[in-house]
């Protein structure tokens, strides 16, 4: 049965979209079977893997309103053990879509229930916002990962974040956990960096991964070639960051 993981932050520009497709593309290497879902109407995780994603017929979108199934719409990627299921702007339109609609918050769980069994790791790419879109990821999932970039407003709305998945834990999704929290685009030749490195250390505990993800110009560069980093840049700082990751995420879920 595969493990559901959310990746999350309210906050555009942290890491979200870069975080869900190398770390999906590194346990796809690691011989997982893993299926990305994009829920932001950007596209981005798409079109970060190369696909055309408004040529695309059966994306998210139609899977939330139920026009088709899950297994409908999963896509190839290329990369082998990897498929997705990828959003495009046409999404954006799903909070007016669902808003009359019994039980909205459970469509993206309902969906994804029958081809659980299929993967080893479902990543879900969530959008920059709290609306219906990020609450059905939070209902859908086993756990959620939280990408902080170390940066002054960091912990910025981190509060409301939190609070979000608490309410989900109470009222919608009792047994969602808090995977672990990465952070992003750090630079450990500054100060700031490392004290909010330390900061999120000292709040989240044991829950911060011990890999970093720096900042980095050919993780900047690889969505725009269609390619994750470990085939863009496989021996660059940023393909040794994910993949680093992908085995913290590994360890502890085995």
């Amino acid at each position: 049965m595969g493990k559901i993981i959310s990746i999350s932050n309210q906050k555009g520009g942290v890491g979200k979209t870069t975080t869900s497709i190398n770390l999906s593309s590194f346990l796809a290497s690691r011989g997982k079977k893993v299926l990305l879902v994009d829920i932001d109407p950007q596209g981005n995780a798409g079109s970060g893997l190369g696909l055309d994603i408004n040529q695309i017929e059966n994306t998210s979108y139609e899977v939330l309103i139920g026009d088709v199934s899950a297994l409908e719409a999963i896509q190839k990627t290329g990369i082998e053990n990897l498929s997705m299921i990828p959003s495009n702007i046409n999404l954006s339109g799903a909070e007016i879509d669902l808003m009359s609609e019994e039980r909205k918050e459970f469509r993206l769980k309902e969906a994804l229930t029958a081809i659980r069994p299929r993967f080893d790791f479902i990543i879900i790419d969530c959008p920059p916002s709290l609306g219906v879109l990020t609450v059905n990821a939070l209902c859908a999932s086993d756990s959620v990962m939280i990408t902080l970039q170390t940066e002054y407003f960091a912990l910025e709305g981190l509060t409301q974040l939190m609070k979000i998945i608490s309410l989900v834990q109470e009222n919608l999704n009792t047994s969602l956990e808090l995977e672990g929290v990465v952070l992003t685009m750090y630079d450990k030749r500054t100060n700031l960096a490392n004290q909010v490195a330390n900061d999120v250390r000292e709040y989240f505990k044991e829950k911060v991964y011990k890999t970093m993800i720096p900042r980095n110009i050919k993780l900047g560069e690889a969505p725009s070639f269609g390619k994750p980093i470990n085939y863009y840049d496989p021996d660059g700082i940023g393909a040794q960051s994910y993949r680093a990751l992908a085995d913290e995420v590994i360890s502890q879920n085995t």
